[in-house]
Parts: C-alpha cells; sequence; structure tokens
C-alpha cells in the first residue's frame, strides 16, 4: 500500500477505496454496499461537546469485535505505565543520556518500546510518558493498539510505516505521526532499522494551540496535517492482535488481517505532520519571548493555561534581538520538560546533548545554558543570525516525570551532566555598572 494523505487538522473527513462503499444520507444502513459492516471508534464520549466531539465510521470487511481467543496477558518488558513508581538509586536531579544505540537483536515497534519517564496517572485519564522505540524488524501479521493514551511517535533515525486501519502514513526524521487512542496499526521499517521518540498522551486529545495575539496564521498551520486516505487489506492469514490497557499488555487471534477498512468517514483519525512546514515566530527588536511560542500541538486539562502535555519544538529559526541574551534563559518552571534532538546542535547546549539524546529538567529544578553557550551569547557581537541544520522538541507536562528503573540504568547516563554549570563564574562587581 502505497500513502496517499487528505489535508487538513480536525477536519471530518470522508474517503473510500471502493466506489459508493461510503454510504449516503446515513451513518448505519441496513445493508452496506459490498457486503461490508458499519461500525463507529469513538474517541471521546457521545455527549462531548460537538467542537470536541471525536467519532468516525468505518465501514469494514469483518467488524473488530471478531477474534478467535480470549485476551491472554503477555510480558510488557520495558512498557511502565503511570502511576507506577520503581525503586532506583538515581538522586533527584537534571538528568541527560547519550543516545541509546539501535540493538543488532530482533525488535518490533512493540517488542523495542523503552519507557523511560511515567507522569500523571492513565487511569485518571491525565498526564504521559514518554518512550524510546528502538526498531529493527517490522511487524509481519502482528498489529497492536493502545487502549491507555494517543501515540506520538517523532523520527529520529531512519524511516517509519505506520498501516493502520484508515490508511498508511509514512515518517522520516523531522516529521511525526499521531495514532490516537484504540486505532489499530502495523509498523513496518521501508529502509532498515530505526530509532524514535514517543509520548503517550493519556488526556485529551492533541490540539492545535490557541494562536492569541499571533492571529490566523503562523505556528503550525491545519493545511499541513496530513490524514491517509482509505486503503484495505482483505487478506485471510491468522494475525495477532496486541493491547495495551491498563498499563498491561495483552494479545489474542485474529483469522484475517484487522486493517480492513474500506471506507470510513469522521474527524477521529490518525495523522502526520511535517515539523520542517512548522513557522516560527519570535521578537524581532529585543528581549526573550516564553517557548511556548514553540508550541505546535497541546494536551489541554481542566485548568487554562496549564497543559496536560505541550509538545514543543526549537527548529530552524533566525535569531535578530539586540540587546538580548538569546539562547534560553536560566529557570525553573512547574511544568516538566523532556526533550531530544532529531538532528543538528543545540544551541544552549553545543556539547554533551547530541541527535538521538535526552534530557529531563523536572519540576521546579533550575536548568539553562551551559557555561561555554552562557559565555558565547554574553559576549558575541549580536547581529542577525540564523540557526540551520538544527530540530530539537520538549514533552513538556505540568506533572512530575518519573523516571523508569530502565532508563535509570542505562549506561549513557551522563552523571557528570550538572558539572556543565560549574564553570559558570561569579561577575558580580559592584562598582561596575554595564552600558546600556
Amino acid at each position: 500500500m502505497n500513502p496517499r494523505y487528505l489535508s487538513g487538522f480536525g477536519n471530518s473527513f470522508e474517503t473510500e477505496a471502493l466506489q459508493d462503499a461510503l454510504p449516503v444520507g446515513r451513518n448505519s444502513p441496513q445493508k452496506v454496499n459490498y457486503g461490508l459492516y458499519a461500525e463507529q471508534l469513538s474517541g471521546t464520549p457521545f455527549t462531548a461537546p460537538q467542537s470536541v466531539n471525536k467519532r468516525s465510521w468505518l465501514y469494514r470487511i469483518r467488524p473488530s469485535v471478531r477474534h478467535t481467543a480470549r485476551f491472554e496477558k503477555v510480558d510488557r518488558h520495558y512498557i511502565r505505565t503511570a502511576p507506577e513508581r520503581e525503586d532506583s538509586e538515581l538522586p533527584l536531579g537534571q538528568l541527560r543520556w547519550g543516545p541509546v544505540a539501535i540493538p543488532r537483536e530482533s525488535l518490533t515497534f512493540l517488542s523495542g518500546l523503552r519507557t523511560v519517564t511515567v507522569a500523571g496517572d492513565a487511569e485518571a485519564l491525565c498526564g504521559m510518558a514518554s518512550h524510546l522505540a528502538l526498531v529493527t524488524a517490522s511487524m509481519t501479521n502482528e498489529h497492536m493498539f493502545d487502549a491507555d493514551g494517543e501515540l506520538l511517535v517523532v523520527a529520529q533515525s531512519g524511516g517509519l510505516r505506520f498501516c493502520t486501519e484508515f490508511g498508511v502514513i509514512e515518517i522520516v526524521p523531522g516529521e511525526i505521526c499521531i495514532i490516537p487512542r484504540g486505532v489499530i496499526f502495523r509498523v513496518e521499517l521501508p529502509d532498515g532499522p530505526a530509532r524514535a521518540y514517543v509520548c503517550e498522551n493519556y488526556g485529551g486529545a492533541f490540539a492545535l494551540p490557541d494562536r492569541g495575539p499571533i492571529g490566523a496564521n503562523c505556528l503550525a498551520n491545519p493545511r499541513d496535517f496530513l490524514t491517509p486516505i482509505a486503503a484495505y487489506e482483505d487478506r485471510e492469514v491468522p494475525c495477532a492482535l496486541i493491547v495495551k490497557w491498563g498499563g498491561e499488555i495483552f494479545r489474542t487471534r485474529v483469522p484475517h488481517s484487522p486493517l480492513d477498512v474500506v471506507a470510513w468517514h469522521g474527524n477521529y483519525a490518525p495523522y502526520k505532520y511535517d515539523l520542517r512546514r512548522f513557522s516560527p515566530v519570535g521578537a524581532i527588536a529585543f528581549d526573550h519571548p516564553d517557548p511556548s511560542i514553540f508550541t505546535v500541538m497541546t494536551s489541554p486539562s481542566e485548568a487554562p493555561g496549564a497543559a496536560n502535555i505541550d509538545f514543543v519544538i526549537f527548529p530552524e529559526r533566525w535569531l535578530v534581538g539586540e540587546n538580548t541574551f538569546r539562547p534560553p534563559w536560566y529557570h525553573r518552571n512547574i511544568m516538566s520538560e523532556f526533550m531530544g534532538l532529531v538532528y543538528g546542535t543545540y544551541d544552549a547546549k553545543p556539547e554533551g546533548f547530541v541527535p538521538g539524546g535526552m534530557s529531563l529538567h523536572n519540576t521546579m529544578l533550575p536548568h539553562g545554558p551551559d557555561e561555554q553557550a552562557f559565555e558565547a551569547a554574553s559576549n558575541s557581537e549580536l547581529q542577525p543570525v540564523k540557526l540551520t541544520d538544527t530540530l530539537a522538541f520538549m514533552f513538556e507536562t505540568r506533572f512530575r516525570q518519573r523516571v523508569t528503573r530502565y532508563a535509570a540504568t542505562l549506561n549513557t547516563l551522563q552523571a557528570d551532566y550538572v558539572d556543565c554549570w560549574s564553570g559558570l563564574k561569579k561577575h558580580f562587581d559592584p562598582n561596575r555598572r554595564d552600558p546600556r
């Protein structure tokens, strides 16, 4: 199946792989063309306000309830779910890891998931988990869905193909894929092993942030989000279906491919986005805006302005501020920040933070530029400069992020990370005033 897409974020789409497979004027007619079954997939309660109501109607060869075995619990390996806490000797502090090498062993997207942090409570439908996906093998006759949350996948090394009930999505480094809660999919490798960051969102579905005074344009524009066109599999072959539910992993058997949706319509579907299409805004005279201006998508909470998750990126952009400290300033934050680097160099950490690596700055723990970045930014001539070949991101949440035992014992954990600030010098002199 070759991927084909529809454009727009949050739209109600309709798409069919066979002409007239979509019923006209009714969602569930007595009989559907081609002998298809009608099935609704709801991402919100039936009575959710229309502005946030998410559901799609699927017209499929067999209903998804048809499986030939009871669900059985299987080993969850390295997957963890909040509010789970694991004992470790890792003390509180700012944390940074180097890249985790892609293993040589055979690992699918599911068996290659490694949970790094958990936050909030999946049972209460709030919070998140951050994972690494180390993938060396395609899923063959194996499919899965996540009942605990939606998955935001950030490709970092190598490409990934998501064969879903709704169609096919392919991503490469610099692109993301979002798989909503409950959507069945299979992950294939189009061109060799891959590594990705994954945010599992237990709370409200990701949405575009309100732009406020920015107005109608810039940041992430809806037209750049792509949803797949219907593409079905009619394969009579035994398949495994794996479900993540309540922090546990369950498996059942299906006598056919579950990706057998011939047509669908609605607004609850997977989609992709090219992060290089993000249109950044910034200060064009002086001062340093908050990093919230780089928010691509947000998972809202019941408290206005306090996101369940913000997905934030730091892409290529111009820096032009006069008499301004241009890198991220030193700060402490009620939000906790899991950060990764897709490619290039991050301006606040030119050394030690490398592509495929990650860092965690938890609630109220101070962080900011290392000594090298501070000295360079404080003393360089402030001419306009363009940051190129760079793409970093944050999974930022209002909840504390608890580090898993797996992440706490990684050999790529940089025990000396805190030393990057040890060389910051005292510049205070009560008898000296810098010119304004």
